[in-house]
C-alpha cells in the first residue's frame, strides 16, 4: 500500500534524496541492526545519522513531510492529519467517559491514554521530556 507512494516520491525527490527501499524478507540483518520492529518502516537518515523514523502505514502528505525536509536540510516533523487527531480525541473521550460513568478505572486510563496520543505532539511537557531522553 505505501509502497507506491513512497516510490512516486523516490523519483519526485531523486538528486535531492535518495530512497532506498529495502524488502524486509530479504534482508533480515539490516533488520536486526536498526531495530525494525514493524513494517512498514521509514528511517530517515542525515549525515550517516538516524533523524525520523516511522512505522505503520501513512498517507502521502505524512511521508511527503520527510521528503521535503530532508531535501531542504530542515527539522523532519512529522504531524498526524486532523482526522486522525479527532478520531484518537473523539474516541479516548468516549472510553473515558465510559470507564468513568460505570466505574472503571482500567478502560478510563485506557481511553485517556488514547486521547492523548491525539495531542501528544503538541505537548510541552512531553516534548520537553522526550527531548531530554533524545539527547541521551
Amino acid at each position: 500500500m505505501t509502497k507506491p507512494i513512497l516510490q512516486r516520491l523516490g523519483d519526485e525527490f531523486a538528486g535531492k534524496v535518495e530512497f532506498l527501499p529495502i524488502n524486509a524478507d530479504d534482508s533480515k540483518e539490516l533488520l536486526q541492526r536498526f531495530s525494525v520492529y514493524g513494517i512498514p518502516t521509514v528511517i530517515a537518515f542525515r549525515n550517516s545519522e538516524e533523524v525520523a523514523r516511522i512505522t505503520g502505514a501513512q498517507n502521502e502528505s505524512s511521508y511527503r513531510s520527510i521528503f521535503d525536509a530532508l531535501a531542504q536540510g530542515k527539522e523532519i516533523q512529522v504531524t498526524m492529519t486532523a482526522f486522525d487527531r479527532l478520531l484518537r480525541l473523539g474516541a479516548g473521550s468516549f472510553l473515558a467517559w465510559i470507564g468513568f460513568t460505570n466505574g472503571n478505572w482500567l478502560l478510563l486510563g485506557a481511553g485517556a491514554v488514547l486521547a492523548f496520543l491525539g495531542v501528544y505532539d503538541r505537548c510541552p511537557i512531553w516534548n520537553a521530556l522526550t527531548s531530554k531522553f533524545q539527547s541521551r
